[in-house]
């Protein structure tokens, strides 16, 4: 007997086209990511990780900590608030200048980004030079009022057809009220980003851990964003995870240097979770869009099935936010050498965006096979971040063979997240755990009483071998790390 139960296995690489709506449905199918609100109807742009996704989640949350976080000496982890004083986005610009030009459907009341529709209108019409087509793509840190003006000259439409309010700023803040406080002051926001947390910390990270530069101060945690498109599953949506650090330095350094080396690092940490490389690439962001913040910025982006979109980044920050910080707050925030010089540091910014990254993850690792003429689907995680690392499974229903196999789980669990499974079909349960991502499936057989011996099965070969029950956590290790 080989792979899968069946004596004879033909394995074909099938060349389907991936889309979004293949991933989107195995992701609620087996439990990694569910439309929020759904028995209500959901709500546009918000998503609930079930257990696998949550596993997968944290698998490269925990990755990326012990990466950039435990594993140097020149980085200090926190946990700041989602809520802090609003005062904080004003100094931080945010509240003036964070934000989308939009306009609005005169009929349907339907919301868009503006620059969205003026570069979907570039990539539609026919009529148009080459020259204004790529002028049209390019209209990203426009004002409303210069985008109200293509609107016009071109005469462009809501997708239903319809003419366009004038194009207006919309800021991209979440805001809430705080029940304690009466009246204005009562005005706050969730945070917009997570680096804000980073900065207002950054002198008490001065003062409790007292750091030589450079040293960094680094993060994962929700942010949120009130976007007015509709994302791609979970490459946009209203609140989000994102993981990120601060890197501080002295200004009179090499910043181009540290920025290439943080370049290097982001680069190595996507290929760290499995990612094909051939899918990624670096692009630099063109003056006209870069952040407010920003002196330089490049995207580490994926290829996604409707183009390269962006997955990571790296910032050059400037001493932007410190200074404004110490404007604004009254507070004197320098550093100072030993040999007494003093200045605000600035800042480089590595940002690694964790629940698009998920989306990406199940994107690269899809895969669909022939197998004996039946499709197969597999998703082809590495091992490291895959939500389940191996199941066990009873060949027969056996008294004997469930306690081994409810032995076997019981010891492997300490260790590692694995499941148990006893649903009578060996091939189905094959099947389930290619869709999930398990990349070893162990199987107790009548032999294994005698020999203390189990047929493990390797997801991506279907290939099986015998391995004594004894070298199992040995071997899992090994290959997870």
């Amino acid at each position: 007997m080989v792979a899968d139960g069946t004596f004879f296995v033909t394995l074909n690489r099938m060349t389907t086209d991936i889309t979004l709506d293949n991933i989107t449905a195995l992701a609620k199918r087996r439990g990694f990511i569910y439309p929020s609100s759904e028995i209500y109807g959901g709500l546009a742009n918000t998503y609930d990780f079930g257990p696998y996704g949550t596993e997968l989640k944290e698998n490269v949350r925990r990755l990326w900590w012990d990466r950039f976080v435990r594993g140097r000496e020149d980085m200090y982890g926190i946990d700041s608030s989602i809520i802090i004083n609003p005062s904080v986005w004003e100094a931080s610009g945010h509240v003036a200048a964070f934000g989308d030009v939009m306009v609005e459907d005169t009929k349907t009341r339907k919301r868009y980004r503006a620059d969205h529709i003026i570069e979907d209108f570039a990539d539609s019409a026919k009529d148009l030079s080459d020259e204004e087509r790529e002028m049209l793509r390019k209209v990203d840190g426009k004002t409303a009022d210069e985008l109200q003006q293509i609107i016009e000259k071109y005469t462009i439409k809501s997708p239903d057809g319809n003419s366009f309010t004038p194009a207006r700023k919309f800021n991209l803040l979440f805001e809430t009220k705080i029940g304690i406080v009466e009246g204005d002051k009562s005005q706050a926001y969730l945070r917009g980003e997570i680096a804000q947390g980073l900065f207002i910390n950054y002198p008490n990270i001065i003062d409790s851990m007292h750091p030589r530069l450079p040293f960094g101060i680094a993060q994962a945690g929700k942010a949120f964003r009130n976007e007015i498109t509709k994302g791609q599953f979970t490459f946009r949506t209203l609140e989000f995870d994102l993981m990120e650090f601060e890197y501080f330095f002295d200004p009179e350094e090499d910043w181009n240097s540290l920025f290439e080396y943080w370049k290097e690092e982001i680069h190595a940490f996507a290929l760290s979770t499995g990612l094909r490389e051939e899918n990624l690439r670096w692009r630099p962001h063109e003056d006209f869009e870069l952040s407010h913040y920003s002196k330089r910025t490049e995207d580490l982006e994926y290829k996604f099935p409707w183009g390269y979109k962006e997955m990571f980044a790296c910032a050059y920050r400037t001493d932007f936010d410190l200074r404004n910080h110490a404007e604004h707050s009254g507070k004197d925030i320098s550093y100072r050498t030993q040999e007494g010089r003093k200045f605000i540091p600035h800042v480089i910014e590595p940002t690694f965006g964790l629940s698009r990254l998920i989306t990406i993850l199940m994107m690269d690792a899809y895969r669909e096979e022939e197998v004996n003429g039946k499709k197969r689907t597999v998703l082809a995680f590495a091992p490291r971040i895959a939500p389940v690392k191996a199941a066990i499974f009873p060949l027969q229903k056996d008294e004997q063979l469930h306690k081994l196999a409810r032995d076997i789980y019981t010891d492997l669990s300490d260790s590692f997240s694995v499941e148990y499974e006893n649903k009578g079909n060996i091939g189905k349960m094959y099947r389930r755990h290619d869709e999930v991502g398990t990349p070893f499936c162990i199987t107790v057989d009548f032999d294994s009483l005698t020999d203390k011996s189990v047929t493990v099965r390797n997801r991506d070969t279907m290939q099986q071998e015998r391995m004594p029950i004894e070298k199992l956590k040995g071997f899992i290790t090994q290959m997870t790390a």
